[in-house]
């Protein structure tokens, strides 16, 4: 682990910190810490910023409740820059967004970004608009029974895949079953934050145990 004195903080003692949802990997904010906000951050556990324009310590939360729970803190290979991986409680701007970075500048036509919150809010989209001709809008027309059964088949068919060895068959069949997963996941109104939350609390537990088998 580093030293902060071995951080280097630039003329006015400060060094900037990008904020990444620890769920997401989405980029929240970026905003600067000084030698004392960051031995507050990692006392606390929770980010606290240095405010340029008020001169001041800040805690994010604080007024708003919307704290900011630190997982990691790391520097880059300069050591002038950290990454502050975060549990938020709520959104991260000022302006009541999820994240500060809200402003598309540019898209590649070509390439395209996906992650599993994508996907995800693209389902409860589905659900709330049931567009015509979407297979998805489809299941959810079809209910609880419907998004079960089609589990059900899924899993069976990932197992039929497994046992035959077929990597990319199974690979197609896993994708399959994730969706029909996640559909089930919307209905039921569970988010990925609470499936991250369960996995994470196992991996805890799981490290706790190898820890003891090893004593």
């Amino acid at each position: 682990m580093l030293n902060i004195e071995e951080l280097k903080f630039d003329e006015r003692g400060l060094i900037p910190a990008v904020v990444v949802d620890s769920i997401t990997k989405k980029v929240l904010t970026v905003a600067y810490m000084s030698r004392e906000s960051l031995k507050i951050s990692m006392e606390k556990g929770l980010t606290c910023f240095y405010s340029r324009s008020r001169d001041e310590l800040w805690l994010k939360g604080e007024t708003s409740g919307n704290y900011q729970h630190i997982v990691s803190i790391t520097a880059d290979c300069d050591k002038d820059a950290l990454t502050v991986v975060v549990e938020k409680d709520g959104p991260a701007c000022h302006l009541g967004t999820d994240s500060c970075f809200t402003n598309p500048v540019y898209q590649s036509d070509e390439r395209s970004e996906f992650s599993l919150e994508g996907l995800y809010q693209l389902l409860v989209g589905r659900k709330q608009d049931k567009p015509e001709g979407s297979y998805t809008t489809y299941l959810f027309e079809k209910g609880i029974d419907k998004i079960l059964k089609k589990v059900g088949e899924e899993c069976t068919e990932v197992i039929i895949g497994g046992k035959a060895g077929d990597k990319a068959e199974t690979v197609y069949e896993i994708a399959d079953l994730a969706y029909h997963v996640m559909v089930l996941m919307v209905e039921m109104g569970i988010s990925v934050e609470d499936i991250h939350r369960e996995l994470a609390s196992r991996h805890i537990i799981d490290h706790k145990v190898k820890q003891e088998k090893m004593k």
